[in-house]
């Protein structure tokens, strides 16, 4: 079995050092500061999907560092509030804000996601997750969150690298979750769930092949930089990092375990109390 293995904290704390940046960059091509299995090119389909405006009141859930929050605002000119519970995420987000001068249209809080958000009804026109729902329990009691936070009309939009979708060993399952909690869902779970909190599905899209070609050059980046990174990371996290990178591009690339893209609206005119 696995041993716990940190991403975050790591990724987080050590955001703006190029040793960390020329990772991204290699991975990416175009860096935005994302640590997920979403290309910029993704990113911006996902804004036409949101149909976010300068107007837009967006709630991001599972903000990290807060790149892509800040890429999101300077991108559409809407605003933001940025969710993550790993305080190294937040307190670099907040320094982009103050750096980047985008106090009057972003901000980041920490908080955790599974529980009751912070927020009056029908505060948002849009709320996004990008590749964080894997990490929060209670899938149900989060979408009906959503559902209360948005107005109507108003979009959701996740992605999910978890969807089983082949066979999976314990070795593989305990290498791809060694970084922390993750939720295991099978085909078709996602959609009823998303119906079950009283959204409309509008679509849900096979991303999968993002996963296996962005986790192959993740790992190929860290690999040309291992000297650099175990003095950063200890030689046995990096070790870890690196076999869950592998353990990523496998499953993906064979279509056992899929990451798809899920996008719902709270219908108007259309109001049930959570």
């Amino acid at each position: 079995m696995s041993n716990a293995v940190d991403l975050y904290d790591t990724s987080y704390g050590h955001y703006a050092a190029r040793l960390y940046e020329g990772v991204r960059k290699e991975t990416y091509g175009e860096d935005i500061g994302q640590t997920s299995w979403m290309t910029v090119d993704e990113f911006r389909r996902i804004f036409t999907m949101l149909e976010l405006t300068p107007a837009s009141q967006v709630l991001e859930i599972g903000c990290g560092a807060g790149a892509c929050a800040v890429y999101m605002v300077e991108s559409v000119g809407c605003h933001v509030i940025g969710l993550d519970v790993n305080k190294n995420g937040v307190r670099n987000a907040s320094e982009l804000v103050r750096t980047r001068k985008l106090d009057s249209r972003l901000r980041f809080e920490r908080a955790d996601a599974g529980q009751r958000l912070p927020f009056a009804d029908q505060s948002f026109d849009a709320v996004v997750s990008n590749d964080a729902m894997c990490h929060i329990p209670r899938r149900l009691a989060v979408l009906k969150e959503w559902y209360r936070v948005l107005r109507p009309g108003g979009r959701a939009l996740y992605t999910d690298a978890m969807i089983v979708t082949g066979a999976l060993s314990n070795e593989e399952m305990a290498a791809r979750s060694s970084i922390g909690y993750y939720l295991f869902l099978p085909p078709g779970e996602n959609e009823r769930l998303i119906r079950e909190a009283g959204l409309e599905l509008l679509r849900a899209d096979d991303v999968t092949e993002a996963a296996a070609v962005l986790s192959k050059r993740w790992r190929d980046a860290r690999a040309l930089r291992q000297s650099e990174l175990v003095k950063v990371e200890g030689e046995a996290n990096f070790d870890g990092l690196q076999t869950f990178l592998a353990c990523v591009h496998n499953v993906a690339r064979e279509r056992r375990l899929s990451r798809f893209l899920y996008l719902a609206r709270k219908r108007e005119g259309v109001w049930r109390r959570q």
